[in-house]
């Protein structure tokens, strides 16, 4: 019994520390001069680099079916629209439209596996979008409408991102390793015309590709073996607090004091919603608990 709580746990822990390496994200990208495209196509090269040695240490051979590759996608897309909306975009834009995560989980869940989500999972998730709304509404401009789009539609590739167990035939880590492939290869020819090279823009590269892309994707796979989806969506709530926050501290992007109420919706909805899980039945990892057929 203790020994499956601590699984519980455990995959839980290990989503919410991807969550923490991913806030870098917003900062490392704003520091770095470069065309988003290059960007992401630079940092997933470096990823690559992390994924290969966790493959090679784990003996695991990177797969390729279909949903393999549909799961691929989703890591792409995610990584891209991110990249480029944060460069179209205020951080605090594009984090609060990606953070509609949850709510897409929730609605892919209901059309594909005919999976409807209990009372707890729809009142964690709109007190969690009321937190994070309150977060950014001094942030939210009327500009910036392409990448305000751009995140609204990272959003709709990170949903998939959290249901990649629940996939026939799935491995979420060759999904992450084929996603990177991708990320770096359609990238790659704007790269190649960057000229600015500073030793802020490499670092700032280093770290997003080695732990805001590599060791964060290995720590949510592993997570999510054993965290259902709709509850790893939520404990990345941490994010949309602590990447704004960066930027503020270090890039000037200011945080008012209706977004530190903000933070305390969030972060405490997560608390209080995980308290509540762990001392409920154990639930499908990538699913939710009720699933009466629609």
């Amino acid at each position: 019994m203790q020994e499956a709580i601590w699984h519980r746990h455990k995959g839980t822990l290990c989503v919410f520390l991807a969550a923490l390496l991913y806030s870098i994200g917003g900062l490392c990208i704003k520091v770095i001069p470069w065309n988003g495209m290059s960007i992401n196509s630079g940092r997933n090269l470096i990823s690559l680099v992390v994924i290969g040695v966790y493959l090679l240490l784990t003996g695991h051979r990177p797969r390729f079916n279909r949903w393999i590759f549909l799961g691929a996608l989703a890591i792409c897309g995610t990584n891209t629209f991110f990249t480029l909306a944060n460069k179209l975009t205020t951080a605090a834009n594009t984090i609060v439209l990606q953070f509609t995560a949850p709510i897409f989980v929730i609605v892919l869940s209901l059309i594909f596996w005919r999976r409807r989500p209990g009372r707890m999972d729809l009142i964690a998730c709109a007190v969690v979008v009321l937190g994070v709304l309150c977060f950014f509404v001094d942030s939210l401009e009327a500009g910036g409408m392409v990448g305000n789009v751009l995140a609204l539609v990272s959003g709709l590739s990170y949903a998939g991102v959290f249901l990649l167990n629940d996939l026939p035939d799935s491995d979420p880590i060759s999904s992450v390793f084929w996603g990177d492939v991708m990320s770096a290869v359609i990238g790659l020819p704007f790269l190649l015309q960057e000229r600015e090279f500073t030793p802020t823009a490499l670092t700032s590269l280093v770290i997003l590709g080695a732990f805001q892309v590599g060791l964060a994707y290995i720590l949510l796979t592993i997570g999510l073996r054993t965290t259902p989806a709709v509850t790893a969506s939520l404990v990345s709530g941490i994010e949309p607090v602590l990447n704004p926050i960066l930027v503020a501290v270090f890039y000037q992007e200011t945080v008012g004091p209706l977004a530190l109420v903000g933070a305390a919706i969030v972060v405490g909805t997560v608390v209080i919603y995980n308290v509540c899980k762990a001392r409920g039945p154990a639930e499908k990892p990538g699913g939710m608990r009720h699933e009466t057929p629609v």
